[in-house]
């Protein structure tokens, strides 16, 4: 059984074809830029990589232009669009309407459009993703797999905000959670990679990049996870402000005379890492600026990974405890930095990082000495295979 995995943006798509007899990738890519020039369609099968510069003007052209690559002739890698048994689509917020993966038809496609509120720059570029795939191939299923499923165990203390109880009845305002389809495989990975069973774990799984959210795993069910409402609240992250006092917001928009829409875009695009450093929302390009004295570069870098370190521990008070935490995402597969700065300040709970198991880079491996109380790993996420099993499951 052969499943695309399409995983669409405001201006790009990602995808993965996997075969799912043996859960391999066939081939995975990503058209970025659409509808802007300079336009352009990165195709791999194995190591080889292709790209193409053409002109999508919006997602129908450019999934159009992704299966061409996929059954052409030179480089495709199958005969017919034929082949493809279903489809399964990434999103990021259900609300509280999906706590699970679901088939698409016109009632989960109204739910999707009703989290648009909470996800105003993910689930449109979602839904058009839905559209091209039922227009490019009507014949086949489509299954949608919510990022916020994974988290709707969390028990009601842990997930309503301290604000009168109305506006959570009258708007469904509380903590949803991001990245649950990545925190899924992470946890249930850690616990096979233990050899244990996961039902009897306490995991935090950091799932780390420019955006980025952290959560508790009791027993192998979420009870609680650092986004909120929207994906700005929770860890500081690349252009993201996390969570901050409230005050903040109101204190600035009255001082600059600014709406809530340019107060949303101030705290979604120029807070977190790239404010505080003035330099990027790239790690890497902080870090570099950081080792050349650049001091609000290094304030960013040490801000950022206090925040994280913060947020396991909360975590692991909430769990009475920790097993292991497992770091996943860009930064958390790649930051060797980064995870050793954390784990700097986790020392009261036993963790001790292993500098040299720790200096390697997207790598299912353990980063902790033999002698850690707390277990740490790298565990690279799979979101595109867990979307793959969750389609198989619900078209078979």
């Amino acid at each position: 059984m052969k499943i695309l995995v399409i995983n669409c943006g405001s201006s790009s798509v990602k995808y993965q074809l996997l075969d799912m007899e043996n859960e391999k990738v066939i081939a995975k890519g990503n058209y970025e830029r659409i509808g802007m020039e300079g336009s352009f369609l990165t195709h791999k099968v194995g190591e080889e990589k292709y790209t193409f510069e053409e002109y999508a003007e919006d997602h129908d052209a450019a999934i159009g232009l992704i299966l061409k690559q996929l059954t052409d002739e030179e480089h495709g890698v199958i005969s017919s669009l034929d082949e493809i048994d279903g489809i399964g689509h990434r999103i990021v917020h259900g609300g509280e309407k999906f706590t699970k993966s679901v088939i698409v038809d016109d009632e989960v496609i109204e739910g999707i459009k009703d989290a648009i509120k909470f996800a105003p720059l993910h689930n449109p570029g979602h839904l058009q993703g839905i559209y091209a795939m039922q227009k490019a191939l009507p014949h086949k299923k489509n299954v949608v797999v919510f990022d916020t499923a994974f988290h709707q165990t969390m028990p009601k203390e842990h997930y309503l905000f301290p604000i009168p109880y109305k506006y959570y009845e009258k708007y469904g305002i509380r903590k949803y959670g991001a990245h649950g389809t990545s925190h899924n495989y992470v946890a249930h990975r850690t616990a096979e990679l233990l050899g244990e069973d996961i039902k009897g774990l306490k995991i935090i799984t950091c799932h780390i990049g420019q955006g980025a959210s952290i959560s508790a795993v009791l027993n192998g069910e979420c009870i609680d996870t650092s986004m909120g409402l929207t994906p700005l609240g929770g860890i500081m992250m690349g252009s993201r402000s996390g969570d901050l006092d409230p005050s903040v917001v109101t204190y600035i928009m009255e001082k600059e005379e600014i709406s809530p829409e340019e107060m949303n875009r101030i705290l979604n695009k120029e807070s977190g890492v790239l404010g505080i450093s003035g330099v990027s929302a790239d790690n890497r390009d902080v870090l570099s600026q950081a080792e050349e004295g650049n001091k609000m570069a290094r304030l960013a870098m040490t801000e950022y990974c206090y925040n994280i370190a913060g947020y396991i521990a909360k975590f692991a008070a909430a769990m009475n405890g920790v097993d292991v935490i497992a770091f996943a995402g860009g930064v958390g597969e790649r930051g060797i930095d980064e995870r050793l700065e954390i784990c700097s300040y986790l020392g009261f709970m036993g963790v001790e990082l292993d500098e040299e198991r720790n200096a390697v880079k997207a790598v299912e491996t353990q980063i902790s000495t033999n002698s850690s109380k707390v277990k740490v790993w790298i565990v690279p996420t799979e979101e595109e295979l867990m979307i793959a099993r969750e389609t198989v499951n619900l078209i078979k």
